[in-house]
C-alpha cells in the first residue's frame, strides 16, 4: 500500500526506516496517521521509546521512508518523506513527522 495516510491512526508491531545509509527496523508499539498543520499534509510516525541515536540519525539524514507492519502484514509504504520535525513525546514515544 502506498499513498498518504488519513486521520485515521494506523497501528502496527513493526516498522522499517530507511533513511539515507540508516536502515532500522523497530519493533513495540507504533502508530502512523496523517495530520494538518497550517492546512500542509504531513505524516507523523509514533515509535515507542528507544535509542536516542535513532533521532539524530533521522535529522542528519533529512529524509527517510517507511515500511508500517502488523503481525507480518504490510500496513503502509510511506513514499520517500523530508523531515518536518522530530521530538519526544513525555512517555519517551519519539515523534517524526515528514511530508511528500
Amino acid at each position: 500500500m502506498t499513498g498518504f495516510p488519513g486521520p485515521i491512526p494506523m497501528h502496527g508491531d513493526t516498522v522499517e526506516i530507511m533513511a539515507d545509509s540508516v536502515v532500522a527496523t523497530i519493533t513495540g508499539k507504533i502508530t502512523s496517521r496523517g495530520v494538518l498543520v497550517d492546512g500542509r499534509g504531513f505524516v507523523e510516525l509514533v515509535l515507542p521509546d528507544g535509542d536516542p541515536q535513532q533521532r539524530r540519525d533521522l535529522e542528519r539524514a533529512g529524509t527517510y521512508r517507511y515500511r508500517l507492519y502488523d503481525d507480518g502484514r504490510l500496513l503502509y509504504s510511506s513514499p520517500p518523506l523530508r523531515l518536518h520535525e522530530t521530538r519526544r513525546e513525555s512517555d519517551g514515544a519519539l515523534v517524526i513527522m515528514g511530508s511528500p
